[in-house]
């Protein structure tokens, strides 16, 4: 177990930058000490994939990252055959006048890892951090294949026969959930949902990771997204979107917001034109007056 306490862990994603609250940091002790994959849910941009990536770099260890999309099939995430080396092979036999035979053109010489296979080979003194992150973008298919390497983290390969991780490594899932993820997947993972941070909370994150911005800059950011997030907005920003808006301000020497500086950088906020015309002009001004 790489960390004795819950305490140690939320110390060490601090040092990485990332501020875990105490249910998060027990839910990724608790996958680490039972060795089970933890399944991340959550609006886009509250911190889901940093988690794997602020884990990884405490563990000193590799991140390997399969992003999910539409479409996504084994070849992609788990191996694919070098065709080009296949072919250069049989073009080597026949040269010397002997015939190729399937077994000599589907070895592990011939096997292109892709993300899945590589956790599971993995040969390193500690386990990797296997993120595979928007879950939900892929296809209903594609998550039941899941279900083999999250039980057993092996992989049948039909050429060459079974392969299983010496090692189980750190899985870590995310979803935004544009759609529901099967139950069958749920139930072999720990479950924990990120929510929108608090004011101490953000304001905490945005003193982490930008020590230098001002102060009263911070706390205006802090709170003018706050009260943007309840407004009717197609896609509320997240805590990315904070840290964007707060760099920007920031990069343009404001120690303090007003209507004009706001209004002129909320591309870096909000991200659907619909949402910058609610918010920008009179509700900007409105917003800034109950800071």
């Amino acid at each position: 177990m790489p960390f004795e306490s819950i305490d140690d862990l939320e110390v060490s994603l601090r040092d990485q930058l990332y501020l875990a609250d105490r249910g998060l940091a027990t839910s990724i002790f608790l996958s680490l000490k039972l060795e089970r994959p933890l399944f991340l849910e959550g609006e886009a941009g509250v911190g889901k994939t940093e988690v794997a990536k602020a884990l990884a770099s405490s563990l000193d260890t590799q991140l390997i990252r399969l992003q999910c999309y539409e479409g996504l099939d084994v070849h992609h995430a788990v191996y694919e055959w070098n065709y080009t080396r296949q072919m250069l092979h049989i073009r080597m036999l026949e040269a010397r006048g002997e015939r190729p035979e399937e077994q000599d053109l589907f070895g592990q010489e011939f096997l292109l890892s892709r993300p899945l296979l590589q956790a599971i080979e993995w040969k390193g003194d500690r386990p990797p951090v296997l993120l595979i992150d928007e879950l939900d973008r892929s296809d209903e298919e594609f998550e039941a294949f899941l279900l083999e390497i999250l039980s057993e983290f092996q992989v049948t390969i039909p050429e060459i026969g079974t392969i299983r991780a010496e090692r189980r490594p750190i899985a870590i899932i995310t979803s935004n959930r544009t759609r529901e993820v099967h139950d069958a997947l749920k139930r072999r993972c720990l479950y924990h949902w990120i929510d929108y941070p608090s004011f101490d909370r953000e304001f905490e994150i945005l003193r982490l990771r930008l020590p230098e911005a001002p102060e009263r800059l911070t706390q205006q950011v802090t709170a003018f997204v706050q009260k943007v997030r309840e407004e009717d907005l197609y896609k509320m920003p997240g805590v990315a979107e904070t840290l964007d808006w707060a760099e920007a301000l920031w990069a343009l020497d404001q120690e303090q917001l007003d209507p004009e500086i706001v209004d002129n950088t909320l591309g870096a906020l909000l991200k659907y034109q619909d949402d910058v015309l609610k918010v920008r002009g009179s509700e900007t001004r409105k917003i800034l007056a109950e800071l």
